[in-house]
């Protein structure tokens, strides 16, 4: 028997070794250096994949036990790296348009369950009351426990009007909860704006899309047209990141031309590079430069950026040029702390690997990695969740090496754990059912246009942790 998984396995490497040495994964084809295949390895997997085939009690597809095999690769990495089948490619570029079948949840793995890092506005998870830090434990009928994270994410998409059934275990709770909603075709609205009070607007971002700066120009356009504004709310709470030319671009329409909005930094040469306020680096396609048709005021009027624990990658991003800058004061809570970069390379049959292939670093080197963006004022929110998922509470996220480094030179003899926490002090106040953002109700925002207007400001924090100023 061992002989013939010995002769089953040989006949396979050699067959994933031509696969390799011919396609090298097509995505990376044009790298000049090519490591050697570990033939040692690759052999325990061949045994692996004919024991399988020869003894497993029900009989497998190649395909399957290939898919799988990738699909432990990439999510034993990170928690981003994932491998893109068909139908979950064509949703990721389906949803950058900002229109996409499900439930309206953004979810990562979390021992072994779904766990909801924000619910997205205005969507049937949203109405139903699904809250940040949520474990989806089962989806109908069928545990969550030892399901891919798309896998998961395929059962709760679905179409429009059909039901679902998910049973959640939330911190505080003794029992689980079990929620029914009905998919919905999910629109996010990327830009909201509104003139909060006579001279103060209120823009929010929802997500990075490809309209992204479009709409905001038109909806920045259109308040302006409304009267002298004395200040500017840019909110980015809840914003689970998007596209980075998006990030790029949105930071720009703030800053002045060929202003450093970030810059990435990896191990080939593709990942290291810099992103300027410039339309080379925030127009994708040749397009004419979108920003054009902003007011001039824009690039001076005084500003609040307001973000918390749902603000995520490309919102980071944004947050952390404006502060960098100085061009505008961040107002919230701590940040997710994404400060990696994901590149989808495309395989054949319309399939795809989302790959992390860099460190984001803010204007001034910071690198935010599991640790966030500091508001220069902490307010909380007293209708918020006491504690929300971050970035560092994921298995298997990159550490931040800048905060290692540091914490390893301030005191050699302490192990360094970069994403150490300390309680956040909240304002004395009940736990109320959530606000809408951007209503008279919203204490943050209220607090933003406060410090817009030289009125004190309730509610401030002490921050909960030192921020990493060091460089690159």
């Amino acid at each position: 028997m061992r002989s013939k998984f010995r002769n089953a396995g040989l006949v396979l490497i050699g067959a994933i070794a031509g696969v390799l040495i011919s396609l090298n994964f097509q995505a990376i084809a044009d790298k000049p250096a090519r490591l050697p295949l570990p033939i040692e390895e690759l052999r325990s997997f061949t045994e692996v994949f004919g024991a399988i085939k020869q003894s497993y009690v029900e009989p497998v597809e190649d395909k399957k036990l290939i898919t799988e095999a990738i699909n432990g690769m990439l999510t034993g990495l990170d928690p981003h790296s994932a491998y893109l089948d068909a139908e979950a490619f064509k949703e990721l570029q389906v949803g950058t348009q900002g229109q996409f079948g499900g439930l309206g949840i953004e979810v990562g793995m979390e021992d072994g369950f779904v766990k909801v890092v924000s619910p997205i506005e205005d969507t049937p998870a949203f109405r139903a009351g699904v809250k940040p830090g949520d474990l989806i434990v089962k989806i109908d009928e069928t545990p969550v426990k030892g399901m891919s994270l798309n896998d998961a994410v395929k059962r709760m998409r679905g179409k429009p009007a059909t039901n679902i059934t998910l049973t959640i275990a939330r911190k505080g709770e003794q029992q689980p909860i079990v929620l029914t909603l009905t998919r919905a075709v999910i629109r996010v609205q990327s830009v909201k704006s509104k003139m909060f009070e006579p001279g103060y607007a209120w823009v929010r971002v929802a997500q990075f899309q490809e309209a992204t700066a479009e709409n905001m120009v038109k909806a920045i356009d259109g308040l302006f047209k409304q009267g002298p504004v004395k200040g500017l709310v840019l909110d980015l709470r809840n914003d689970p990141g998007g596209l980075l030319h998006g990030a790029v671009a949105i930071s720009a329409a703030f800053l002045p031309a060929k202003t450093l909005v970030v810059s990435t930094d990896g191990r080939t040469e593709d990942a290291k590079r810099k992103f300027l306020a410039s339309p080379d680096d925030y127009s994708r396609g040749g397009r004419d430069d979108v920003l054009r048709a902003l007011p001039a005021a824009v690039k001076t009027v005084p500003m609040v950026v307001l973000v918390n624990g749902g603000s995520a990658s490309a919102s980071e991003i944004v947050a952390g040029a404006l502060q960098d800058h100085k061009r505008a004061i961040v107002i919230g809570t701590q940040t997710f702390g994404k400060g990696s970069v994901q590149t989808i390379m495309p395989l054949g049959n319309n399939t795809a690997i989302k790959l992390t292939t860099a460190r984001y670093y803010t204007p001034s080197g910071r690198s935010i990695q599991a640790l966030g963006i500091m508001p220069d004022l902490v307010i909380e929110d007293p209708t918020a969740p006491s504690e929300r998922l971050r970035e560092a509470d994921l298995q298997r996220h990159l550490e931040n090496e800048q905060a290692r480094n540091e914490q390893a030179k301030a005191d050699p003899g302490k192990a360094a754990d970069p994403q150490e926490k300390k309680p956040a002090v909240r304002p004395p106040a009940e736990q109320q059912k959530q606000v809408e953002l951007g209503s008279k109700d919203d204490f943050q925002l209220l607090q933003a246009v406060a410090y817009l207007k030289g009125e004190p400001v309730k509610g401030q924090t002490p921050k909960p942790v030192a921020e990493n100023k060091s460089g690159k």
